[in-house]
């Protein structure tokens, strides 16, 4: 018994060059340090109102991790998500669905909110409703 703890320790030692046991990474695709501007608000009419307009830290392909200000956002709360934000009226921007996963306190004085995104709700066009010029 104590040759195979001491086989198995040897082996730690060797394929990871520390005594430190190996962790298993828990996400699923990698992340990329993009910054995309994002207008954040909260889906539930229940919830108090705010609206949050963040650039991205990281982006993965089913989650987003960003900074903020806001002190509103709880773990398990839903999002909508319009990403990547533009106020140009030409620009398409896509509407998601999201929920808060993470919510760390940083240093900076700021929030660390990571959500995860459950649905895409569709290309959201910047349309106005302002009555069309007649010719």
């Amino acid at each position: 018994m104590a040759t195979q703890q001491q086989d198995l320790m040897s082996k730690n030692l060797t394929s990871t060059g520390s005594s430190k046991p190996s962790y298993s990474e828990r996400r699923g695709s990698r992340r990329c340090k993009i910054t995309q501007l994002m207008r954040i608000r909260p889906s539930d009419p229940e919830k108090d109102h705010f609206e949050d307009l963040r650039g991205s830290t990281s982006v993965s392909r089913g989650g987003v991790y960003f900074q903020s200000s806001e002190a509103g956002y709880e773990i398990g709360m839903r999002l909508f998500v319009t990403m990547p934000y533009s106020n140009n009226p030409a620009a398409l921007s896509r509407e998601y669905l999201a929920e808060v996963v993470r919510k760390d306190a940083l240093p900076n004085g700021l929030s660390g909110i990571g959500f995860k995104i459950l649905m895409e709700m569709g290309i959201q066009p910047n349309y106005s409703f302002s009555p069309s010029p007649r010719k």
